[in-house]
């Protein structure tokens, strides 16, 4: 074992005699305690470490010190070249963030790094953290070294380890990777492209603009303050205050409203009001102002929001204008509901959740979720039903339905579902349903226990309207040929469901026959019985 080629001197005091020392650097294959300097620091418990090397780095062992100190009650006062190191590499820790960042780390650039995500023993931000069975996690090739060494104890911890087992941190690696990710955004733009300061004098120049301002001029403008709400490095208290004090909303709807508005105009608007009704930033009470001065000039409110999903650019704009009257939906009772609910714009919502490509083969997730939401608040009025269902909702919910996970998550398909449950309410839903050989049942059918408890529900409810209320025979022989419907159904009963859905379970349960075997038809089973002599 060779010293350290400039031995790293570490003091530490202990406040009675120091004899926790002989136990740790005993135990610790890394620390060699020397002798006390005088019977004077012997005596008041002072006693001087030095570090050997081996396989680590000296911070590293300086960690290792200062952890068992803590942990034996004790007052570490750390004086040594080793305290430099380490200092001057954590203010230079930020090319772990990202490869070809070491140009702006020799200008001073600087990168705050969790003190959880480093190593322990490197001290280094882990890439494929472990964790040991006594609940520390380590870089995987740290640890690896230090039991390859024949160390059989936690180095943080100085346990025992009755295991060796490296349990992968999957996440924390996570969580380092978001971290890391959002750090080198950060550091490739360092400075926002609109403040504070030029937010607010934009606002200033939207409020004073006439009718008579050219729309060429005010779209630069929104796009600008619409860069500043969606920049990740701008402070979420600056862009809170901008719609707080510096009444963005109202501005934004009074342009909304403007009857000689160009389309580019009201999609910059949307979209800069989109991003205040879904930020997290924004307080609840500034997003309430915004919807009620949208709800102060309802129709054309929805008739400049209409336009926008009808002939917007682009699926993005689109999406935009969907979530904004998502909010305003929210914000209505039934009997509004039912006004807001024209048939073009409810056709609009339907063509949103469909196709997204010429082709008519792909579906994007985002304009499926934000179609959903505003369908799923409409069809709860029971007078806008119809008009849903005469758009052509049912066999767009069924192609959501056969979407992939990708598409149409959980959450995403307990929307559609409940959507489609209401379609089944009335009499021109149900017998869209059972169109086309009642393709819609068997989407309900594949995807009823992939939809959550309340998902799972609505799906009973919609087969339940359909082969027990409303008894298609197109509909019960579709249900009965589904590929595991029983399984679902038998699942769905030993569930923690309602006692409304589990009895129509069970009365769906009757549409499926029983074999010779005495099994339910389309319950496949792989159970093997053996019989005792």
């Amino acid at each position: 074992m060779s010293h350290c080629p400039s031995p790293t001197f570490i003091t530490a005091i202990s406040p009675t005699r120091s004899k926790h020392f002989p136990h740790l650097c005993s135990d610790h294959p890394h620390l060699t305690k020397t002798k006390p300097a005088s019977p004077f620091n012997a005596s008041f418990g002072i006693i001087v470490v030095y570090v050997v090397e081996k396989a680590l780095s000296p911070f590293s062992y300086l960690y290792l010190l200062q952890h068992h100190i803590c942990f034996h009650n004790c007052s570490p006062v750390i004086s040594s070249n080793a305290c430099k190191q380490r200092d001057k590499k954590r203010r230079f820790e930020g090319n772990i963030v990202a490869e070809g960042k070491q140009e702006r780390l020799a200008q001073g650039l600087e990168v705050k790094v969790p003190s959880l995500f480093r190593c322990p023993i490197s001290l280094d931000v882990m890439r494929s953290p472990v964790s040991l069975c006594t609940g520390v996690t380590y870089e995987r090739a740290s640890i690896q070294r230090w039991l390859e060494s024949g160390n059989t104890t936690c180095p943080a911890t100085m346990l025992p380890l009755p295991s060796t087992d490296l349990v992968p941190n999957l996440t924390l690696q996570r969580l380092i990777h978001v971290w890391s990710s959002s750090a080198a955004s950060a550091a490739a733009s360092p400075t926002p492209l609109v403040s504070r300061r030029i937010a607010g004098g934009i606002i200033r120049e939207l409020r004073s603009a006439s009718s008579s301002t050219s729309d060429d001029d005010l779209v630069p403008q929104l796009r600008k303050l619409a860069d500043f709400f969606s920049a990740g490095n701008v402070d979420d208290i600056d862009k809170n205050d901008l719609v707080n004090a510096g009444g963005c909303a109202s501005v934004l709807v009074s342009l909304l409203l403007r009857r000689d508005f160009k389309l580019e105009s009201l999609v910059e608007v949307a979209r800069i009001l989109a991003l205040i009704l879904t930020s997290d930033f924004v307080e609840e009470s500034n997003k309430k102002i915004a919807v009620s001065d949208l709800y102060a000039d309802l129709d054309r409110s929805v008739s400049a929001l209409i336009r926008v999903l009808r002939d917007g650019n682009g699926l993005e704009s689109r999406i935009d204008a969907a979530i904004v009257l998502d909010a305003i939906i929210a914000a209505s009772d039934a009997g509004t509901m039912v006004l807001i609910a024209e048939e073009e714009l409810i056709r609009e919502l339907v063509r949103l959740i469909g196709p997204s490509d010429e082709k008519g083969a792909a579906m994007d997730r985002r304009a499926v979720e934000a179609g959903l939401g505003c369908l799923a608040r409409i069809s709860a009025a029971k007078r806008a039903r119809p008009r849903v269902v005469r758009s052509g909702v049912v066999p767009a919910l069924a192609r959501v339905l056969m979407a992939s996970s990708a598409v149409a998550p959980a959450a995403t398909a307990e929307k559609a579902l409940r959507v489609m449950e209401a379609a089944a309410g009335c009499a021109e839903g149900r017998a869209a349903i059972c169109e086309d050989g009642a393709a819609a049942a068997t989407a309900v059918v594949a995807r009823m226990v992939k939809a959550g408890r309340e998902g799972a529900e609505s799906a009973v409810a919609v087969l339940w309207s359909v082969c027990q209320a409303f008894r298609d025979r197109r509909a019960v022989e579709a249900v009965a040929a589904a590929e595991g419907g029983a399984t679902k159904m038998l699942l769905l009963m030993q569930s923690g469901c309602s006692p409304a859905a589990r009895q129509m379970a069970a009365d769906l349960l009757k549409i499926y026959r029983v074999n010779s075997k005495s099994c339910l038809a389309g319950y496949d089973t792989k159970t093997t019985h053996i019989t005792p002599f």
